[in-house]
């Protein structure tokens, strides 16, 4: 008898977890990531990890990541209450507060990564869990924190109103979360020649898609899937000696393409997929996805070097706490990013302040070559000053 026409789900089938996955196959992705991430450490190398423009992207890189995972999970999170968290995590003084739950999620991501050498434990995952809901609140909803899951209805990822939900996904009971998560630890714990010396790059995808294909907790799941990833790759030796491990994050890579993260992770835990859990597809898109996050990385780290390089012209330029605010937003905004340009009325809504007030700040930014502006009147547009951003004009700056 076919086993896909008995059992559904992956951790259904009688050799579970003992996926498999074809080298062959993953020959020409894996050599693709590997070359990606020589070509992100040669740009690193280049500019200098030690240099003002790299501490700059490395910050960036957190608030990114920690704002990217939340939004997987239709979570909006406010970028300056991570940037706070992010910038006290890293010894930086910032004396503004940002809430426990972002705090929290900044304390998972840096204690991933930072403390990787460290073994994954039960205890570790529970904790981890805790502190995304430092409240014991998933939205208005109580949920358990700090424990796995024990409830005894099942565990289903699903979509659709009431009473046309699909059930895109059913998780193993609460009464087998225990030994399950046992068995993936003592895998993801054990020494390199213990695995066979799995790869670090396809460690990290068999550890994510094994983290959620158990999903031990009632929420929170894919936030902590996704700091096992970085773990795993902050664990790579290759990384390591690169030095790039703090610049291959993939939530931001994850969150640009949701929907087929989705569709191909829960492809991949369906047996009809893979009857004899072959997982090689998701592996070779996993390995695609970084890839993609190497090429992202190298587009931030222009972009952070750009904006240190703002900062780094206007050392001696006295800025009030509004100006210095309107211009973070513009440089976070991009090249071009700032949809219809800066104008005196917005200027005067993102500072509470008056209309009036507004035009002096604008004007004195332009006499300190901080902005740009274009058109006139009540119609005079205004850019931030960034040196090699090309921002689509449709009349030239003034």
């Amino acid at each position: 008898m076919n086993t896909a026409q008995t059992l559904k789900y992956i951790w259904q089938h009688p050799s579970w977890p003992r996926c498999h996955y074809d080298m062959h196959v993953l020959a020409e992705p894996l050599a693709h990531a590997r070359a990606q991430l020589g070509l992100l450490a040669g740009k690193a190398f280049a500019i200098g990890f030690g240099t003002a423009s790299m501490q700059h992207l490395g910050q960036e890189v957190w608030v990114q990541e920690a704002i990217a995972t939340a939004a997987i999970e239709d979570q909006s999170l406010n970028i300056e209450h991570v940037r706070s968290s992010v910038m006290r995590k890293l010894g930086f003084s910032d004396t503004r507060s940002s809430p426990h739950h972002v705090d929290g999620l900044v304390e998972v991501m840096f204690d991933a990564t930072k403390n990787a050498g460290d073994r994954l434990t039960i205890d570790r995952l529970c904790r981890w869990q805790a502190a995304l809901f430092p409240a014991g609140f998933s939205g208005i909803h109580r949920i358990q924190v700090g424990q796995f899951r024990n409830s005894i209805e099942p565990m289903q990822i699903v979509s659709g109103s009431v009473g046309k939900e699909v059930v895109h996904y059913l998780a193993p009971p609460s009464s087998k979360v225990y030994e399950e998560i046992e068995i993936f630890l003592e895998w993801f714990n054990a020494p390199p020649e213990q695995t066979y010396y799995v790869d670090g790059l396809v460690r990290a995808a068999i550890a994510h898609l094994w983290f959620e294909t158990i999903h031990p907790f009632e929420d929170g799941n894919g936030r902590i899937g996704r700091v096992i990833v970085d773990m795993a790759l902050a664990q790579d030796e290759q990384l390591k000696l690169l030095g790039i491990e703090g610049l291959t994050r993939l939530s931001g890579t994850l969150l640009a393409h949701r929907k087929e993260y989705y569709d191909v992770l829960n492809a991949a835990q369906k047996l009809s997929h893979t009857e004899d859990l072959n997982i090689t597809d998701w592996v070779t898109w996993f390995l695609r996805q970084l890839v993609s996050a190497c090429q992202n990385s190298e587009q931030h780290m222009n972009y952070a070097i750009q904006k240190a390089r703002f900062w780094s012209s206007h050392t001696q330029t006295n800025f009030n706490p509004r100006q210095r605010k309107v211009l973070q937003k513009l440089l976070d905004a991009g090249d071009g990013g700032f949809v219809g340009g800066l104008s005196a009325d917005k200027y005067a809504k993102m500072t509470s302040t008056s209309k009036a007030t507004a035009t002096r700040d604008l004007g004195d930014l332009l006499q300190k070559k901080a902005l740009l502006s274009y058109g006139i009147g009540k119609a005079t547009r205004y850019l931030i000053h960034v040196e090699g951003w090309n921002q689509d004009l449709s009349i030239s700056p003034q």
